[in-house]
């Protein structure tokens, strides 16, 4: 072979491996010395070889370092298409497997593919617990004796305040309440803007615990749909707020969960201008939005917010420590309605908790975790879709989501992702079957993968046999 094609097809047979996941995201290649041992080749050629693979966009150079696997520019297979049809109001019926799911994480038998969080190993659980250790003793136990501020922590408002710097309005320490969780900051705005009856607007799919709070406070419920990667259309969300009385709109407007999507800039100002004409509130969960993939965080509602109709929340559990329970809302002109509803609720938020990770923020701590934690999300997620391009059925359709830790995949549609859920759950690997991410049948054929699990050989496996499973259930289909 002449020495100018040698180059060519050693860049050839190592981006095949990475396609084929035997070099993963984030990994170093081989040394060029190691190589020219192995293979016999110049240092001249193997060079050339790593600058083409550059040039691909498959690798990149780190200074003093070496090279490594680039994640994924662009998906390997296709995108799911979006749905058309804006639903009818309806009232909520899903059933109770976040219950299951949650139960899941206390063991490590189960390979975690359905909670949407960060495994243990990427959390920086040394660090919080040297803090709670330095604690002064005085301060343990007046936490430990009393209850906090029903508006939360001061402390972490504080921080929180200052890190709310373009994503809000000129917000202060006192227009924040702290809550135990998003989740919970969720439902005390939904509790604070509509009463039983009332009819709340979502993005289709939606998080499954979205609908559980929905079904418990008694309300009903609009699905419009979502495009896997703008998320919802001004138009669409026009047309269904013409066609339906809604009361309140409840959003993940970055990386929404699960399909990943985001809203463009444009499109949330144009969205908002729609809710405002109408006089309806927008709940915005942006408990993603510091996982972003690329360069820049994306926009929010709540920073062209001039009225108080948004009401922000937000938490930590994605991005630092679940267990804490460090959430927040900023509730806007419904601040008295939230502190109110939290009272009446819980009282406080855990007044130690909160004061760790404010601690973690003053420090500077929190923003190098989050670099290093998107660039491993980043890599994670193009793992799991190289994983899947190489074991699911050919038909097979996911998001490439630019942030988060979550994606979707689509299936054939003779396939029932609650028969799959049930025959990965007896081989001890938990999914998330789509069809209780809707009041409907349209995502029976779909499963949210989390990414957030550290990528190892047992999360291949794993995904190995569930593509196993998806295709023995395909051929055996009548």
């Amino acid at each position: 072979m002449p020495a100018n094609f040698r180059y060519v097809a050693l860049a050839d047979e190592i981006q095949e491996n990475i396609l084929n996941g035997v070099f993963t995201p984030g990994e170093k290649l081989p040394s060029l010395r190691k190589l020219k041992n192995t293979l016999g080749l110049s240092i001249s050629t193997i060079h050339q070889a790593y600058i083409e693979l550059e040039k691909r966009g498959r690798i990149e150079a780190k200074e003093k370092s070496g090279f490594y696997v680039k994640a994924l520019e662009t998906s390997l297979l296709d995108r799911p298409a979006q749905e058309t049809d804006v639903g009818q109001p309806c009232q909520v019926n899903v059933n109770e497997m976040a219950e299951i799911i949650i139960k899941d994480l206390q063991t490590d038998r189960v390979l975690q593919l359905g909670a949407a969080i960060p495994s243990k190993e990427l959390m920086p659980l040394k660090q919080l617990s040297r803090i709670m250790k330095s604690m002064p003793a005085r301060d343990l136990q007046n936490s430990f004796s009393n209850y906090d501020l029903c508006a939360g922590n001061t402390e972490l408002r504080e921080e929180l305040s200052k890190r709310m710097l373009g994503l809000a309005c000129s917000i202060q320490a006192d227009d924040i309440v702290t809550t135990n969780g998003c989740l919970e900051a969720v439902t005390l705005c939904l509790r604070a803007v509509a009463k039983p009856g009332d009819t709340i607007l979502v993005e289709s799919p939606v998080f499954h615990c979205f609908l559980q709070a929905i079904e418990d406070l008694n309300l009903y419920v609009v699905e419009i749909p979502g495009c896997s990667e703008d998320g919802i259309l001004p138009d669409t969300f026009e047309k269904a707020v013409l066609k339906n009385k809604i009361n309140a709109c409840v959003f993940n407007s970055n990386f929404q969960n699960p399909l990943g999507s985001v809203m463009s800039k444009t499109n949330k100002a144009k969205i908002l201008a729609i809710a405002r004409t109408h006089d309806i509130p927008i709940i915005e969960d942006d408990i993603y939005g510091d996982l972003y993939h690329g360069d820049k965080r994306p926009s929010t509602f709540k920073s062209m917010d001039t009225t108080g109709m948004v009401l922000y929340c937000s938490s930590f559990s994605k991005a630092l420590s679940p267990g804490l329970r460090a959430g927040w809302c900023v509730p806007g002109i419904y601040r008295d309605a939230v502190i109110r509803l939290k009272l009446n609720t819980s009282i406080s938020s855990p007044g130690i908790n909160h004061s760790i990770v404010a601690k973690f923020i003053k420090t500077g701590a929190y923003d190098r975790h989050l670099r290093q934690l998107r660039n491993r999300l980043k890599n994670q997620v193009s793992a799991m879709i190289i994983a899947v391009s190489k074991h699911f059925p050919t038909n097979t359709k996911t998001t490439f989501p630019t942030g988060g830790l979550c994606i979707w995949v689509v299936l054939d549609p003779a396939i029932d992702s609650m028969e799959i859920y049930q025959k990965t759950y007896r081989e001890n690997i938990s999914i998330l079957p789509g069809t209780i991410c809707s009041t409907t049948d349209t995502y029976k054929n779909c499963l949210r993968i989390n990414c957030g699990t550290k990528w190892s050989t047992k999360v291949e496996a794993g995904i190995k046999t569930l593509g196993k499973i998806i295709g023995n259930s395909f051929n055996t289909l009548p």
